[in-house]
Protein backbone atom coordinates (compact mmCIF):
# COMPACT_ATOMS: atom_id res chain seq x y z
CA UNK A 1 0.00 0.00 0.00
CA UNK A 2 1.14 3.54 -0.67
CA UNK A 3 1.16 6.15 2.09
CA UNK A 4 -2.36 7.41 1.43
CA UNK A 5 -3.75 3.86 1.38
CA UNK A 6 -2.21 3.17 4.80
CA UNK A 7 -4.79 5.60 6.21
CA UNK A 8 -7.58 3.25 5.12
CA UNK A 9 -6.46 0.06 6.83
CA UNK A 10 -8.68 -1.90 9.19
CA UNK A 11 -6.62 -0.63 12.14
CA UNK A 12 -5.63 3.04 12.55
CA UNK A 13 -2.16 3.86 11.24
CA UNK A 14 0.21 4.24 14.20
CA UNK A 15 2.94 6.77 13.41
CA UNK A 16 6.30 6.47 15.18
CA UNK A 17 7.31 10.07 15.85
CA UNK A 18 11.08 10.35 15.67
CA UNK A 19 13.66 13.13 15.76
CA UNK A 20 16.96 11.86 14.34
CA UNK A 21 18.60 8.93 12.57
CA UNK A 22 19.02 6.86 15.75
CA UNK A 23 15.35 7.16 16.75
CA UNK A 24 14.35 6.31 13.16
CA UNK A 25 16.39 3.09 13.31
CA UNK A 26 14.87 2.21 16.69
CA UNK A 27 11.33 2.68 15.35
CA UNK A 28 12.07 0.65 12.23
CA UNK A 29 13.53 -2.20 14.30
CA UNK A 30 10.42 -2.10 16.50
CA UNK A 31 8.29 -2.87 13.45
CA UNK A 32 6.51 0.40 12.73
CA UNK A 33 5.06 0.89 9.24
CA UNK A 34 5.55 4.65 9.04
CA UNK A 35 7.75 7.33 10.57
CA UNK A 36 6.84 10.93 11.31
CA UNK A 37 9.01 13.68 12.69
CA UNK A 38 8.19 15.82 15.71
CA UNK A 39 9.06 19.48 15.16
CA UNK A 40 9.31 20.08 18.90
CA UNK A 41 11.68 17.15 19.36
CA UNK A 42 13.95 18.13 16.47
CA UNK A 43 13.99 21.75 17.63
CA UNK A 44 14.94 20.56 21.12
CA UNK A 45 17.89 18.42 20.05
CA UNK A 46 19.21 21.33 17.97
CA UNK A 47 18.79 23.85 20.80
CA UNK A 48 15.77 25.76 19.47
CA UNK A 49 12.33 26.51 20.81
CA UNK A 50 9.41 25.00 18.90
CA UNK A 51 7.48 27.33 16.60
CA UNK A 52 9.68 27.66 13.51
CA UNK A 53 12.64 29.04 15.46
CA UNK A 54 14.74 26.44 13.66
CA UNK A 55 15.85 27.38 10.10
CA UNK A 56 14.28 25.23 7.40
CA UNK A 57 17.71 24.19 6.11
CA UNK A 58 18.51 22.60 9.47
CA UNK A 59 15.21 20.71 9.42
CA UNK A 60 15.97 19.64 5.85
CA UNK A 61 19.39 18.31 6.89
CA UNK A 62 17.81 16.22 9.66
CA UNK A 63 15.37 14.80 7.12
CA UNK A 64 18.24 13.76 4.84
CA UNK A 65 19.94 11.93 7.73
CA UNK A 66 16.71 10.11 8.62
CA UNK A 67 16.19 9.15 4.98
CA UNK A 68 19.77 7.85 4.86
CA UNK A 69 19.03 5.16 7.47
CA UNK A 70 15.41 4.23 6.75
CA UNK A 71 13.27 3.61 3.68
CA UNK A 72 10.01 3.58 5.63
CA UNK A 73 7.37 6.09 4.52
CA UNK A 74 8.19 9.37 6.26
CA UNK A 75 5.94 12.31 7.11
CA UNK A 76 7.55 15.61 8.11
CA UNK A 77 6.17 18.11 10.59
CA UNK A 78 6.75 21.40 8.76
CA UNK A 79 4.81 23.51 11.28
CA UNK A 80 3.39 26.49 9.31
CA UNK A 81 5.56 25.72 6.27
CA UNK A 82 8.62 27.89 6.95
CA UNK A 83 7.49 30.48 4.43
CA UNK A 84 5.61 33.77 4.24
CA UNK A 85 3.76 32.88 1.04
CA UNK A 86 2.15 29.87 -0.59
CA UNK A 87 4.95 29.88 -3.17
CA UNK A 88 7.68 29.72 -0.53
CA UNK A 89 5.91 26.96 1.36
CA UNK A 90 5.35 24.95 -1.83
CA UNK A 91 9.05 25.27 -2.66
CA UNK A 92 9.98 23.88 0.77
CA UNK A 93 7.55 20.99 0.37
CA UNK A 94 8.91 20.19 -3.07
CA UNK A 95 12.44 20.01 -1.63
CA UNK A 96 11.22 17.51 0.94
CA UNK A 97 9.39 15.46 -1.67
CA UNK A 98 12.58 15.21 -3.69
CA UNK A 99 14.21 13.34 -0.80
CA UNK A 100 11.47 10.70 -0.96
CA UNK A 101 9.29 12.07 1.85
CA UNK A 102 5.71 10.76 1.63
CA UNK A 103 3.78 13.46 3.45
CA UNK A 104 3.81 16.54 5.66
CA UNK A 105 1.92 18.03 8.57
CA UNK A 106 1.03 21.66 7.90
CA UNK A 107 -0.64 23.61 10.71
CA UNK A 108 -3.13 26.47 10.75
CA UNK A 109 -1.54 28.36 13.61
CA UNK A 110 1.75 30.10 14.21
CA UNK A 111 3.70 31.59 17.09
CA UNK A 112 3.66 35.40 17.02
CA UNK A 113 5.59 37.26 19.74
CA UNK A 114 5.69 34.09 21.80
CA UNK A 115 1.96 33.39 21.55
CA UNK A 116 0.43 30.69 19.33
CA UNK A 117 -2.55 31.97 17.36
CA UNK A 118 -4.97 30.39 14.89
CA UNK A 119 -4.77 31.63 11.30
CA UNK A 120 -7.88 33.05 9.69
CA UNK A 121 -9.62 30.07 8.14
CA UNK A 122 -10.27 31.81 4.80
CA UNK A 123 -6.67 32.98 4.46
CA UNK A 124 -5.29 29.56 5.36
CA UNK A 125 -7.65 27.76 2.97
CA UNK A 126 -6.75 30.11 0.14
CA UNK A 127 -3.02 29.52 0.70
CA UNK A 128 -3.57 25.78 0.99
CA UNK A 129 -5.36 25.74 -2.34
CA UNK A 130 -2.45 27.64 -3.93
CA UNK A 131 0.05 25.19 -2.41
CA UNK A 132 -1.90 22.19 -3.69
CA UNK A 133 -2.21 23.69 -7.16
CA UNK A 134 1.51 24.47 -7.27
CA UNK A 135 2.51 20.97 -6.17
CA UNK A 136 0.15 19.30 -8.64
CA UNK A 137 1.47 21.44 -11.50
CA UNK A 138 4.95 20.11 -10.71
CA UNK A 139 3.77 16.47 -10.38
CA UNK A 140 4.82 16.57 -6.73
CA UNK A 141 2.91 13.98 -4.72
CA UNK A 142 2.69 14.54 -0.97
CA UNK A 143 0.04 13.53 1.56
CA UNK A 144 -1.00 16.86 3.10
CA UNK A 145 -2.10 16.23 6.66
CA UNK A 146 -3.49 19.56 7.83
CA UNK A 147 -3.29 20.27 11.53
CA UNK A 148 -5.85 22.52 13.18
CA UNK A 149 -5.12 23.79 16.67
CA UNK A 150 -8.67 24.49 17.75
CA UNK A 151 -8.54 22.02 20.67
CA UNK A 152 -4.90 22.68 21.50
CA UNK A 153 -5.66 26.40 21.95
CA UNK A 154 -8.92 25.79 23.80
CA UNK A 155 -11.18 27.45 21.22
CA UNK A 156 -14.56 28.20 22.81
CA UNK A 157 -16.46 26.42 20.03
CA UNK A 158 -13.77 23.85 19.26
CA UNK A 159 -16.07 21.15 17.86
CA UNK A 160 -17.95 23.29 15.34
CA UNK A 161 -14.85 25.31 14.46
CA UNK A 162 -12.91 22.10 13.79
CA UNK A 163 -15.65 20.76 11.54
CA UNK A 164 -15.83 24.05 9.66
CA UNK A 165 -12.07 24.19 9.22
CA UNK A 166 -11.86 20.53 8.24
CA UNK A 167 -14.50 20.95 5.56
CA UNK A 168 -12.79 24.11 4.28
CA UNK A 169 -9.40 22.41 4.17
CA UNK A 170 -10.79 19.37 2.37
CA UNK A 171 -12.27 21.66 -0.29
CA UNK A 172 -8.85 23.31 -0.63
CA UNK A 173 -7.07 19.99 -1.21
CA UNK A 174 -6.19 18.53 2.20
CA UNK A 175 -5.64 14.76 2.33
CA UNK A 176 -6.02 14.37 6.09
CA UNK A 177 -7.00 16.30 9.22
CA UNK A 178 -4.87 16.35 12.38
CA UNK A 179 -6.45 17.61 15.61
CA UNK A 180 -3.98 17.57 18.54
CA UNK A 181 -5.50 17.52 22.06
CA UNK A 182 -8.73 15.98 20.77
CA UNK A 183 -9.68 13.14 23.15
CA UNK A 184 -13.50 13.03 23.31
CA UNK A 185 -14.85 9.96 21.53
CA UNK A 186 -18.08 11.79 20.74
CA UNK A 187 -16.25 14.73 19.19
CA UNK A 188 -13.93 12.39 17.29
CA UNK A 189 -16.90 10.61 15.73
CA UNK A 190 -18.65 13.85 14.80
CA UNK A 191 -15.51 15.35 13.24
CA UNK A 192 -14.59 12.23 11.31
CA UNK A 193 -18.10 11.91 9.87
CA UNK A 194 -18.62 15.60 9.11
CA UNK A 195 -15.28 16.25 7.41
CA UNK A 196 -14.84 13.00 5.47
CA UNK A 197 -11.06 13.25 5.88
CA UNK A 198 -8.80 10.63 7.48
CA UNK A 199 -8.65 11.85 11.08
CA UNK A 200 -5.36 11.98 13.01
CA UNK A 201 -5.30 12.24 16.81
CA UNK A 202 -2.24 12.53 19.06
CA UNK A 203 -0.94 10.96 22.25
CA UNK A 204 -2.54 12.66 25.27
CA UNK A 205 -2.96 11.63 28.93
CA UNK A 206 -6.66 10.83 28.51
CA UNK A 207 -6.68 9.58 24.93
CA UNK A 208 -8.91 6.47 24.59
CA UNK A 209 -7.38 3.08 23.78
CA UNK A 210 -6.54 2.38 20.17
CA UNK A 211 -9.46 -0.02 19.71
CA UNK A 212 -11.91 2.63 20.91
CA UNK A 213 -10.30 5.22 18.66
CA UNK A 214 -10.86 2.90 15.72
CA UNK A 215 -14.55 2.58 16.58
CA UNK A 216 -14.81 6.37 16.84
CA UNK A 217 -13.47 6.81 13.31
CA UNK A 218 -9.77 7.59 13.79
CA UNK A 219 -7.52 6.74 10.84
CA UNK A 220 -4.14 7.80 12.21
CA UNK A 221 -2.55 8.00 15.66
CA UNK A 222 0.66 9.92 16.35
CA UNK A 223 2.91 10.44 19.36
CA UNK A 224 3.85 14.11 19.18
CA UNK A 225 6.99 14.87 21.17
CA UNK A 226 6.01 12.75 24.17
CA UNK A 227 8.38 9.86 23.43
CA UNK A 228 11.28 12.27 23.03
CA UNK A 229 10.30 14.00 26.29
CA UNK A 230 10.28 10.65 28.09
CA UNK A 231 13.73 9.84 26.69
CA UNK A 232 15.06 13.23 27.82
CA UNK A 233 13.66 12.69 31.30
CA UNK A 234 15.44 9.32 31.52
CA UNK A 235 18.67 10.91 30.27
CA UNK A 236 18.44 13.61 32.94
CA UNK A 237 17.90 10.96 35.61
CA UNK A 238 20.91 8.93 34.44
CA UNK A 239 23.19 11.98 34.35
CA UNK A 240 22.03 13.01 37.81
CA UNK A 241 22.58 9.51 39.23
CA UNK A 242 26.16 9.31 37.92
CA UNK A 243 27.10 12.65 39.45
CA UNK A 244 25.45 12.09 42.83
CA UNK A 245 26.42 8.42 43.31
CA UNK A 246 29.97 8.84 41.93
CA UNK A 247 29.76 5.52 40.09
CA UNK A 248 28.82 4.16 36.66
CA UNK A 249 27.37 0.93 38.05
CA UNK A 250 23.82 2.01 37.34
CA UNK A 251 24.52 1.96 33.60
CA UNK A 252 25.15 -1.78 33.55
CA UNK A 253 22.15 -3.20 35.39
CA UNK A 254 22.83 -6.55 36.97
CA UNK A 255 25.86 -7.37 34.82
CA UNK A 256 28.29 -6.89 37.73
CA UNK A 257 26.36 -9.41 39.80
CA UNK A 258 26.61 -12.24 37.28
Amino acid sequence: MNFAELHNQYEPLLIANIWDAASAVAAQEAGYQVLGTSSAAIASILGYEDGQEMPFDELFYMVTRIRAVSNLPLSIDVEAGYGDSAEEIATNLRRLAQTGVSGVNLEDSRVINGVRQLDDVSDFSRNLRKICTKLRSENCSLFLNIRTDTYLLGHEGALQETIFRGQSYKAAGADGLFVPCLTSEKDISLIAEATGLPLNVMCMPHLPSFDRLKLAGVSRISMGNFVHSAMQSTLTDVMHAIRTRQTFEGLFGDENNR
